[in-house]
């Protein structure tokens, strides 16, 4: 009887995983008739890092405004798919594989896609010729996804006044290595100014809903990037410090990188001095000038931050661009690209 029962369950399993699949293709099909208005299908190959988001609904109309845009993450609607993303770090590990035994219409584009610097970009060349379309946080990428933006309009919100953060500096930190830029020019700057560490490197891990509070108790935030390159300009300042309301000490692409896409007059470039002696002395009289120091944080008045932190948002965008992206384009040498 008990074996009865477990065959009626798995059929009963058997058949909702198909009726949903019908149901999704049906939506699919409904979702792309030939015609200028029709919808693009997206299809998530695999969920970076393997986080899943919900799907259900018009997900790019619903939270984001944008329409005749439908994502999905069941692999069945391959062949109806637009374009098919594919995360790097589940590629280039063996997560995940390109579906190269199924057949590919002519006008499918495939998007490689990666907030990772090249150091954490690994094992490229065997996606040579697969890919027409990148999105990365560079500006040059086909869909460039930054970790956040600048907007106007100020966000009015309150931070603890200067005088009463009874925290210098602070960083945030879980993969050290010492070998970094960022590590030696901590290990220097110590020296000189009291700095608050945290996270998993130091074991003093920050939870979500603990990071902005401590963070916002001090002057200053080290936003070190681990990696100077092109554009690279992560969570560590568009959440960590600019969302806490410290001023950042920043550590990455060239100071132009940094004014190009941060609000005015709100951040402090280490390459504009000549040692850390000089950086903390810069630092220490800033600090005793309140004044000055909230010279800083004017920007609040005048502008806010975005960031992106949901995949659903950025996957989304690639709809809005989607009329303009080359329509032959083609990487024959993903990796040139990537560390270009």
């Amino acid at each position: 009887m008990a074996y009865f029962l477990l065959i009626i369950f798995h059929v009963l399993i058997l058949l909702s995983l198909l009726c949903y699949k019908s149901f999704l293709n049906q939506n699919v099909v409904k979702n792309h008739p030939d015609g200028p208005h029709r919808s693009i299908i997206i299809l998530v190959w695999h969920w970076p890092f393997s986080r899943s988001y919900s799907l259900v609904g018009d997900k790019c109309l619903k939270m984001y405004n944008i329409s005749h845009c439908l994502l999905t993450d069941d692999k069945s609607a391959f062949s109806a798919a637009d374009v098919v993303v594919f995360h790097h770090y589940e590629l280039s590990r063996g997560l995940s594989s390109v579906p190269l035994h199924l057949h590919r219409r002519t006008s499918q584009y495939w998007v490689w896609m990666s907030l990772e610097p090249p150091v954490n970009n690994v094992n490229l060349t065997q996606f040579n010729s697969l890919f027409n379309w990148t999105m990365s946080y560079r500006h040059d990428a086909d869909i460039s996804i930054p970790y956040g933006k600048t907007m106007l309009g100020g966000d009015k919100l309150s931070f603890p006044a200067a005088p009463n953060r009874s925290c210098f500096a602070s960083w945030v930190v879980s993969r050290y290595r010492p070998e970094q830029t960022r590590a030696g020019v901590y290990q220097s700057l110590k020296n000189h100014i009291p700095i608050e560490v945290y996270g998993k490197w130091n074991k003093k891990p920050l939870p979500d809903k603990k990071l902005l509070p401590t963070i916002s108790n001090c002057l200053f935030y080290l936003s070190f990037e681990n990696s100077e390159k092109k554009d690279y300009i992560s969570e560590k300042l568009w959440r960590n410090a600019f969302q806490a309301g410290a001023v950042p000490v920043v550590l990455g692409p060239s100071k132009a990188t940094y004014e190009a896409v941060t609000p005015p007059h709100s951040f402090i470039h280490v390459a504009d001095f000549s040692s850390t002696a000089d950086l903390a002395t810069y630092l220490k009289d800033v600090s005793a000038d309140r004044l000055v120091y909230e010279e800083y944080l004017q920007w609040h008045n005048t502008h806010q931050i975005k960031i992106y932190n949901d995949w659903r948002e950025r996957l989304c965008q690639i709809c809005v661009k989607y009329p303009s992206l080359p329509a032959k384009k083609v990487y024959h040498n993903l990796e040139s690209w990537v560390n270009n």
